[in-house]
């Protein structure tokens, strides 16, 4: 929550008047960053609805200022904050107008970020191999820019497309890579669910449910330490399903009731509609 508290106060005392000036010596508008940084950092601490208002209020803001460079920032933070939330739609709008601007303004990274963007959204709706095709070509052509910043992010879903694909040795090679790159790049905002993915790997063929176990109880363990409630509650389905597999519906529904019972909002984004469903069967 410490982060949430300072872009609450940076956005408190931003003045478009003072600051907005700053904008052709930074790169982009401060306000519409801070408010794309907290909708990342607001749905990690278990609000998906103020993630998608700050998102959507970052892309107003940014196409007021008529600075091409703000709009690709915003639309490429928006769209991954789409995805976290589970609206893919709105993530495929934003990705798309993303990468057509970037094309336009022959702006090299933001092409690649949203290229990379794609991948993922192909990851999660099951079309693995336009994932593996996407992020790979994402991930060479930000390197070739000398961005490195995220890479676990898109590593993370090349893993869960290769684990898709049957190609599990891809799969948990990847997801290795991703963990230490996390380490090196002190990413640790995604570590818990780098860790609940290397989880679900483990539970491919051939079936491994204690490495998941342990896998799943670190998700849980640094979640918490994090106050990350969005991906506690990530890992809390996971450990949720393995236990009720193992014919333990008790610990299983207590587990993921005290995780779901905390949320105050954001019941119609995917995440918590799944925990629902997930409850809703260990109750029957």
């Amino acid at each position: 929550m410490d982060g949430k508290e300072h872009y609450d106060r940076a956005l408190a005392i931003y003045d478009p008047a003072d600051h907005g000036p700053l904008t052709t010596r930074s790169g982009r508008d401060v306000g519409v960053t801070l408010l794309s940084y907290r909708s990342n950092c607001v749905w990690q601490v278990g609000y998906p609805t103020a993630s998608r208002n700050d998102a959507e209020r970052a892309i107003k803001n940014a196409r007021e200022t008529g600075h091409p460079t703000t709009l690709m920032y915003a639309l490429g933070r928006a769209a991954s904050s789409y995805i976290l939330c589970g609206d893919y739609a709105a993530a495929h709008a934003q990705v798309e107008e993303l990468v057509a601007l970037a094309d336009e303004r022959g702006a090299l990274y933001w092409k690649a970020f949203g290229t990379a963007v794609q991948g993922r959204l192909f990851a999660l709706t099951g079309n693995a191999s336009d994932a593996v095709r996407a992020i790979t070509t994402g991930i060479t052509s930000l390197r070739s820019t000398g961005a490195s910043l995220y890479e676990p992010m898109f590593l993370w879903h090349l893993a869960i497309a290769y684990a898709e694909l049957g190609q599990l040795d891809d799969a948990r090679r990847c997801i290795d890579d991703t963990m230490d790159k996390v380490e090196r790049s002190k990413e640790k905002w995604c570590e818990a669910e780098v860790q609940r993915i290397a989880g679900e790997i483990a539970l491919k063929s051939p079936r491994d449910t204690e490495k998941a176990e342990k896998y799943f109880e670190h998700a849980l363990s640094i979640a918490r330490a994090q106050q990350a409630k969005s991906w506690e509650l990530r890992a809390a389905m996971s450990m949720t399903r393995l236990w009720r597999s193992q014919g333990k519906p008790h610990q299983a529904r207590e587990l993921l009731a005290s995780v779901y019972g905390w949320f105050t909002e954001g019941f119609d984004t995917l995440d918590l509609k799944e925990a629902k469903a997930l409850l809703d069967e260990l109750a029957t």
